[in-house]
C-alpha cells in the first residue's frame, strides 16, 4: 500500500484521532467566539497540554483548534462589531450592519459555507499544489514582502468611508502605533516614554478590541434607548442557489486566501483584506451596497481566510518554513514529537503529509455542523436591549484585553483604543486602517530592513523592480492602486467614458 493511500486513511483507522478532531474542532469555534483568545493562543497551550499523546493524536487536536478558531472569529464579528481574532477583522465591515437589519442568523449561516468551501479549498491545494505553490513562495524576496504589505495598507483606500486620505491618516496612526516598543534589530526603545511595559509593544489584539469592542460598547451607551432588532432565525443554513450564486467569487477568493496563505508570515488577516479589495472592485451591482450588509462582504473574506489554513500547511510542511503563527507552533510540536518539516518530510516521513491533509478536510466538513449549531443562541445577543448590552461587552473587552498577556496594562491599553475608536468613529474616520498599520506595519519595517541589506541599499532595491519579473507586478499593482485613488484619475476615466458615451 502505497504512503499516500496509508496517510489518508490513517484517520479512519485510529478512532482517536477523529475524536481528538471533533473536540478540537468544536473547541476552537466557541474560542475564537470570544474576543481575545486566539488560535494561536489555544494551539500553543495544546502544545504542552499533548506532548505525552501519541503524534496523530496531538496533530488531529491542534488542526481542529486551528481550523475552528479561524472560523469562530467571525461570529463575535458578526454580532458585537469584535473580531474574535484578527482574520476576522473584514468580518466586521458587512457582518455587523447584517445583524443590525436582523439577518445575524443569515449571515453567520453564510460565513459557516464559505468557511467549509474555502477551507476545502485550500486542503485541495494543499494535496495537489504544494510543489508548485511552494517553488512560488520561495521565490519571494523582501522586497516582495513589502510590497504586498504596503498594498494591505493602500486598501485602506476602499475602507475609509469614502475618503482616501481620512483612511491613510488613521493607517499611518497604525503604523506609527505599531512601532513602539523596542527596535527588534537596534535593541533601542522607541516612543515609549520611559515605561518598561511599553518595550514589548501594544498588542495588535488589544488595539482590536478596544478600536471595535469598547468603543462600540461607548456607542451604545448614547443608543441605550434606541429600538431592538428582532433578529430572523426561521432560516439559517443559505440557500443552495445563494451559494450557487457566489461559488465564483468564493473560488476566486479561495484561491487568494491559499496563495496568500502560502506565503511565510502573510496569515489569514491579509488574506481575508485582500480578498474583500478584490470583492469590492470586482461586483460591480450588489443587493446592498458594501459596508451596508452586502452578502458579497462575507463570503470573499470567510472563504479566504479559511482558505489561507491549507495555504499555511504548504511552505511548513515541504520548506519547513510556517507560513503563520499558529503553523509555526504546529512545526515546533512536530519537532518535539520526532518529526521535522521540511524538503525531506516526503522522504522520510511521508504519510505525514497525506495525515494532515485528511485532517483537514475531515475538520473542515466537521466545521459544518459544528458552525451551523448553537446560532439561535448567539443571535439572541443582538435582541439585547442596548442599555444591558452596554456592560456585557465591555466585560468581553476587559476579559480579552487582559486574557492576551495577563496583563492589568493591557486593560487601560484597550480603554485609550476604545476611546480613540469612538472619537475616529465621530469625525467620520475608519478604525479598520488603523488596526491594519499595527498589524501590517511591522512585517514592512522588517522585509524593507531585510530589503536594503540583500540589495545592499536603496540603489540595490530599486535595481530589483526592474530586473525581477515579480517584484515588477507587484510595483505596478501598488502603484496602480495609489492612483486609481486619486481625484485626477477619475476624472480622467469620467472624460474617457464620456468620449466613447459621445461616440454611440
Amino acid at each position: 500500500m502505497s504512503q499516500s493511500l496509508i496517510g489518508l486513511l490513517t484517520p479512519f483507522t485510529d478512532p482517536m484521532m477523529l475524536v481528538a478532531l471533533a473536540i478540537g474542532t468544536c473547541a476552537g469555534v466557541y474560542v475564537g467566539a470570544i474576543p481575545g483568545l486566539t488560535g494561536t493562543m489555544a494551539v500553543s497551550l495544546l502544545v504542552s497540554l499533548t506532548f505525552s499523546w501519541r503524534t496523530n493524536i496531538a496533530l488531529a487536536a491542534m488542526c481542529g483548534v486551528y481550523i475552528g478558531a479561524v472560523y469562530g472569529g467571525s461570529r463575535s464579528a458578526i454580532l458585537l462589531n469584535i473580531p474574535g481574532a484578527p482574520a476576522a477583522v473584514a468580518d466586521v465591515f458587512d457582518g455587523y450592519p447584517m445583524a443590525l437589519k436582523g439577518q445575524a442568523a443569515k449571515a453567520i449561516g453564510i460565513a459557516t459555507t464559505q468557511s467549509v468551501v474555502g477551507g476545502l479549498f485550500g486542503t485541495l491545494a494543499l494535496l495537489i499544489l504544494t510543489p508548485m505553490v511552494s517553488k512560488f513562495a520561495l521565490n519571494f524576496s523582501p522586497v516582495d514582502y513589502f510590497l504586498l504589505s504596503i498594498m494591505g495598507i493602500l486598501m485602506v483606500g476602499a475602507l475609509g468611508n469614502g475618503s482616501m486620505i481620512k483612511g491613510m491618516i488613521a493607517a499611518c496612526m497604525g503604523i506609527l502605533l505599531g512601532r513602539v516598543g523596542q527596535d527588534y534589530a537596534m535593541g533601542i526603545p522607541r516612543f515609549t516614554m520611559g515605561q518598561r511595559q511599553l518595550l514589548a509593544g501594544i498588542p495588535s489584539v488589544v488595539a482590536m478590541i478596544g478600536l471595535y469592542g469598547f468603543s462600540e460598547a461607548l456607542a451604545q451607551v448614547n443608543m441605550r434607548d434606541a429600538k431592538i432588532v428582532k433578529q430572523d432565525v426561521s432560516r439559517i443554513v443559505p440557500e443552495f442557489k445563494v451559494v450557487v450564486k457566489h461559488l465564483p467569487l468564493t473560488l476566486r477568493c479561495a484561491v487568494i486566501g491559499t496563495v496568500v496563505g502560502a506565503l511565510p508570515g502573510a496569515g489569514g488577516t491579509i488574506a481575508s483584506l485582500l480578498a474583500y479589495d478584490h470583492a469590492r472592485r470586482t461586483v460591480k451591482n450588489p443587493e446592498v451596497p458594501f459596508g451596508e450588509g452586502a452578502i458579497e462582504g462575507l463570503v470573499a473574506p470567510e472563504s479566504s481566510n479559511n482558505a489561507a489554513v491549507g495555504g499555511a500547511f504548504i511552505p511548513m510542511l515541504t520548506l519547513g518554513v510556517p507560513g503563520d503563527a499558529v503553523t509555526a507552533i504546529i512545526m515546533s510540536a512536530l519537532v518535539m514529537h520526532g518529526m521535522n518539516p521540511g524538503p525531506m518530510l516526503m522522504q522520510k516521513s511521508g504519510t505525514l503529509f497525506y495525515i494532515v491533509v485528511m485532517l483537514n478536510i475531515l475538520g473542515n466538513l466537521l466545521l459544518l455542523p459544528f458552525g451551523l449549531t448553537g446560532i439561535k443562541v448567539f443571535a439572541k445577543f443582538v435582541e439585547i436591549p442596548k442599555g444591558r448590552l452596554f456592560p456585557i461587552i465591555f466585560m468581553l473587552a476587559v476579559v480579552g484585553a487582559y486574557v492576551t498577556n495577563n496583563m492589568i496594562a493591557h486593560i487601560g491599553w484597550m480603554m485609550l483604543f476604545g476611546l480613540l475608536g469612538y472619537i475616529l468613529k465621530k469625525f467620520g474616520f475608519p478604525a479598520s486602517p488603523l488596526v491594519l498599520g499595527i498589524v501590517l506595519g511591522n512585517l514592512m519595517e522588517t522585509n524593507w530592513r531585510n530589503s536594503l541589506m540583500s540589495f545592499r541599499g536603496f540603489g540595490g532595491v530599486i535595481n530589483s523592480i526592474f530586473t525581477r519579473p515579480i517584484t515588477l507586478v507587484l510595483f505596478l499593482v501598488v502603484l496602480w492602486t495609489l492612483v486609481k485613488g486619486t481625484r485626477p484619475y477619475r476624472w480622467c476615466i469620467e472624460q474617457i467614458k464620456g468620449l466613447f458615451a459621445k461616440k454611440k
